[in-house]
């Protein structure tokens, strides 16, 4: 645990007469601690705060949590095992503190953590479900940790549905030359509310791909932090979202190049549709002093289809040596291509086919990375039933009605 940090005293000046703290700028410098008490109240005027809806997750951020052990669903897998461990477990901590109210909330809320598991084993490629629906609307804390042991190699699907009202912390510690998959999917209730912070610890060699899809939820935030410390380690953070109306959909990544000859790369891309439909997304990237031979880059995009929503993109870029492959961002926002739809159309495809075939391929880069075919084939489906719920649509059918 880290203490909070106290303003500091003026030379010759009373204790009652105290300088305010220096706003920190940067990620690398964010103040860590396990214990909520350890952070003031949040107002929505922090950095780190300041697009996100926190009168809607106040419970989430200042209200108690219930962390007792819930209810999962977790397929079978040769060399895959889940418990519940006690808060003193040395792995609990091991890839990252939180740096905020509400992931702090959670980590103090928590009674046990669930582990998974994860060993080497020879033979296929494993894939693995855990699945969590039946939450329910009071305010919850939880903590997971995923285990992946030494050349261990797995996809493990986080699949989220149903009513939730969430804080919690998950962390991924990968042993060296593990290879890991991960893929989150956020489909819950219309009205749900969901803050996670992810933090993932890579050993020499290790590879992380982390898919975050975001579909369903009222306010879903999803902090995913990788931490490369290993030599030659390597971590791949993708996502996809499709925000509706009045709904609020936020990621704030961050990728910390510690060791050297990391690589990285970080794509997030979102669609909007509807009014007070919002979605945010900050990327920060730090290279390390001791990280000779980075090379990485991050990008977001994101396609507006209606009046009425928006979109924010924060890239950031952080470098402390000179030593390096290569660094960059990249972001982009727009409106739908009216030119890209009178194409399709003057070749005879329906304005709706048409729309829904440019927002397919523009989210499909991210789902087709995922590598589970069926999976795939599901969220496709889902994107589309997004887009036939969206305003557009329905005026068409009900012209064409």
């Amino acid at each position: 645990m880290t203490t909070a940090p106290t303003p500091t005293q003026t030379p010759d000046a009373p204790a009652t007469h105290l300088r305010a703290p220096v706003p920190v700028q940067t990620r690398s410098e964010r103040f860590t601690s396990t214990e909520v008490a350890d952070f003031p109240a949040v107002t929505g005027r922090e950095a780190m705060w300041k697009y996100t809806p926190v009168a809607r997750i106040a419970e989430l951020t200042s209200g108690d949590l219930d962390g007792s052990p819930y209810v999962y669903d977790v397929t079978a897998a040769p060399g895959v095992s889940t418990a519940w461990i006690e808060r003193d477990d040395r792995r609990i901590g091991a890839a990252g503190k939180p740096e905020d109210r509400a992931s702090a909330n959670a980590w103090s809320a928590f009674e046990q953590a669930l582990l998974v598991r994860i060993e080497a084993v020879e033979g296929d490629h494993r894939e693995i479900t855990l699945s969590r629906s039946a939450l329910g609307a009071a305010p919850r804390g939880a903590h997971t940790v995923v285990d992946v042991a030494p050349a261990a190699e797995a996809t493990l699907i986080l699949q989220n549905r149903g009513a939730a009202h969430l804080s919690e912390n998950v962390e991924f510690l990968l042993g060296e030359g593990a290879r890991l998959t991960v893929v989150t999917l956020q489909e819950w209730d219309d009205d749900a509310l969901h803050v996670a912070a992810h933090f993932a610890e890579l050993a020499d060699g290790a590879h992380l791909k982390h898919v975050a899809v975001t579909l369903g939820g009222g306010v879903v935030r999803l902090n995913p932090s990788a931490h490369l410390a290993g030599a030659r380690s390597d971590a791949e953070l993708l996502g996809a979202y499709f925000a509706d109306a009045s709904q609020h959909l936020e990621q704030q990544v961050y990728v910390h190049h510690d060791g050297p000859e990391t690589r990285s790369r970080v794509t997030y891309k979102g669609a909007l549709q509807g009014h007070g439909a919002r979605t945010v997304w900050i990327g920060d990237v730090l290279i390390g002093p001791k990280a000779v031979g980075t090379d990485t880059y991050e990008q977001n995009r994101n396609l507006v289809l209606t009046d009425g929503a928006r979109a924010d993109s924060v890239p950031n870029l952080e470098i402390e040596t000179g030593d390096i492959v290569g660094a960059g961002h990249a972001s982009a926002t727009g409106r739908f291509d009216d030119e890209q739809l009178f194409y399709l159309q003057s070749r005879g495809i329906p304005e709706q086919e048409a729309r829904r075939l440019v927002v397919r391929g523009f989210l499909s880069e991210i789902v087709q990375q995922i590598g589970s075919p069926s999976l795939q084939e599901r969220l496709q489906a889902k994107i589309e039933a997004e887009l036939d719920s969206s305003p557009v649509a329905q005026a068409d059918a009900g012209a064409e009605a």
